[in-house]
């Protein structure tokens, strides 16, 4: 039942006037110059990290699947913090800069989940490219081709639109309470589903669903790929091969640890372990710090990222010399 208060809308005629009001960090405001500040570099280091893996792979004319995935992947992160910071930088420096409007959240929504969910389908495919690599030495040529490289990738996009689209709809749909005061600094689902009116479970059905389809089934794959990477593993006589197969691994291992440990804290949860201000620490780590680290664990674990960032800025250089 709806709860007393509740605005019964027509999306229709009111969707493009109705606004949310994002608190973010409304508590610490004597450290708002601070946090812009922190926020402010962290964001454009991410941009600068991401930006140049991006680069020196779209450069390189022969690219091996992993580092296609690599470029994808680094695109992603690219989306993903303008999704996110620039607003939240905004609602530090401006008086009514928390104000979004109605369509605004639920874009910024949808764009922060499919975004998510392509991340969480890539490292699947990023997990079977390591499979192939290491099970299937032989054929990794014939499999892995960019026919197949490029259908993943275009599969990994349009299923996470697709969710994330789904999953934004039911949303917007619930009828809204009249305080519209969201309790974090973006529009995250479990924020703006504290704000629907109802009692009951209901509205956490997509949520559960979307949760299914962009976390659980990858995580799975991810999952039975390494499974059959580590029997094979298992087969090999010699300590020092296995030492270097292992090694092509950690970086996709560490990156799928932190990305799946984030979103499983805060999507994979009952309603009643909401908590505002756990969730906005946590969101932080997701949307600041991994997208940083991402480039900084792929450009020293891999040799070969490392060798085109050389060769990028030796071009570089010549080309401000000539």
């Amino acid at each position: 039942m709806p709860c007393e208060g509740c605005t019964e809308r027509d999306n229709v005629s009111t969707g493009a006037t109705m606004e949310f009001l994002l608190l973010g960090f409304s508590e610490l405001l004597r450290l708002r110059v601070l946090l812009f500040l922190v926020f402010l570099i962290v964001h454009l280091v991410t941009l600068a990290g991401n930006t140049m893996i991006f680069m020196a792979v779209v450069m390189e004319p022969s690219r091996p699947p992993m580092l296609f995935f690599l470029c994808q992947l680094s695109a992603i992160e690219l989306c993903y913090t303008l999704v996110i910071v620039p607003k939240a930088l905004l609602s530090l420096v401006v008086a009514d800069g928390g104000s979004i409007s109605f369509l605004g959240c639920a874009a910024q929504m949808h764009l922060f989940v499919a975004l998510g969910g392509a991340e969480c389908f890539l490292l699947a495919a990023m997990s079977y490219d390591r499979y192939v690599a290491i099970c299937q030495p032989l054929r990794y040529a014939a499999v892995m081709s960019q026919r197949l490289c490029l259908r993943l990738a275009l599969a990994c996009a349009l299923g996470a639109f697709a969710v994330a689209l789904g999953l934004t709809v039911a949303v917007f749909r619930l009828p809204f309470c009249q305080s519209r005061r969201i309790d974090h600094f973006f529009c995250d689902v479990p924020a703006v589903l504290r704000l629907a009116c109802t009692q009951s479970y209901g509205p956490e059905l997509p949520l559960l669903a979307a949760c299914v389809l962009l976390l659980l089934l990858p995580f799975l794959l991810i999952l039975a790929s390494y499974v059959c990477i580590a029997a094979d593993l298992l087969r090999l006589a010699s300590p020092v091969g296995r030492g270097k197969a292992f090694c092509t691994c950690i970086s996709h291992l560490t990156v799928t640890l932190l990305h799946y440990g984030c979103a499983t804290f805060v999507y994979i949860r009952p309603k009643s372990g909401y908590s505002p201000a756990r969730d906005k620490v946590v969101s932080l780590v997701y949307t600041n710090i991994t997208p940083l680290m991402y480039p900084l664990i792929y450009s020293l674990r891999n040799k070969e990222i490392r060798g085109m960032l050389r060769k990028m800025l030796r071009r570089k250089k010549i080309a401000q010399v000539n």
